[in-house]
């Protein structure tokens, strides 16, 4: 019987703390609100304890970040799209962020299994003002465990309403696609790290971002394809492919603790979750 699991993570300023409040039905869960860097921003984890989904499972989460507050989500493993007997699995997240809000979006990464079915989307809603950092890390099949993704069907869904939307159909049996050099020239891991802003991002600070991204790919020693880019006014984007999870995630570690300070003036921080 497939699983239907929803939450609802609302964030809000209450006397200079950002307070997290949550509902959920089905598995899905978020652990005790944390406060590693004072009472502004909170740093939440968000877990699926039944680690993976098959065909007609769904994930519906929904963040609302309310004026002035600061939320910091991520995952305590990678998410997983197990192999499909014909219905797709779904994992969708819808973002918001009021006016003055702030929000990273840092899950770790989801492994499409070979033979999946699988949707994977987020969707974001800024308003004016609102400003957010995320990531989305998709790795193909099981390279080290020689379990390549041989079958199978993965859509990647990025959005920000009315701005920015990149939307990619990934088919194993697409050779073209898998291995072409247009494509994704046998890398079995992409990542796309994002700035998001519900207001044009001022050319300052776009052009200083993009520095800061570009000075991280020179400095990167793995074997990595990647760029930064400013696809419109309202966001800015890292594309990274890789054989491999390891040398993308840490790109994007590397570039995410650099615009923190530039861009919200914030010290770089880590989840210690990232480390286990």
């Amino acid at each position: 019987m497939p699983w239907h699991a929803r939450l609802r993570l609302d964030y809000s300023r209450e006397g200079g703390r950002t307070v997290a409040r949550h509902a959920h039905e089905g598995p899905l869960r978020i652990l005790q609100t944390l406060y590693p860097e004072g009472d502004a921003i909170a740093h939440n984890v968000l877990v699926h304890p039944p680690s993976g989904l098959v065909g007609g499972d769904t994930l519906d989460i929904a963040v609302h970040v309310r004026e002035g507050s600061h939320g910091f989500v991520t995952t305590p493993g990678a998410a997983r799209f197990y192999r499909s007997e014909g219905e797709p699995a779904m994992q969708r997240a819808h973002l918001r962020l009021d006016t003055g809000a702030r929000l990273e979006w840092l899950p770790l990464e989801a492994l499409a299994y070979s033979g999946c079915i699988a949707e994977n989307r987020i969707e974001l809603d800024l308003a004016p003002g609102a400003e957010m950092m995320g990531w989305d890390i998709a790795a193909l099949g099981l390279p080290a465990a020689e379990q390549p993704f041989k079958q199978g069907l993965l859509l990647q869904h990025l959005e920000l309403e009315g701005q920015w939307l990149e939307r990619g159909r990934i088919d194993a049996n697409d050779a073209r696609l898998m291995d072409g050099p247009l494509g994704l020239a046998g890398r079995r891991c992409l990542a796309t790290l994002f700035f998001a802003s519900g207001s044009d991002i001022a050319d300052a600070r776009r052009e200083q971002a993009l520095e800061l991204a570009n000075e991280a790919l020179a400095a990167c020693d793995a074997v990595v394809s990647a760029g930064a880019t400013a696809p419109g006014p309202r966001v800015i984007v890292v594309r990274v492919l890789a054989d491999v999870v390891e040398p993308a995630m840490n790109l994007l570690k590397a570039i995410h603790a650099a615009w923190r300070p530039a861009l919200w003036d914030q010290p770089a921080i880590a989840s210690r979750l990232w480390a286990l």
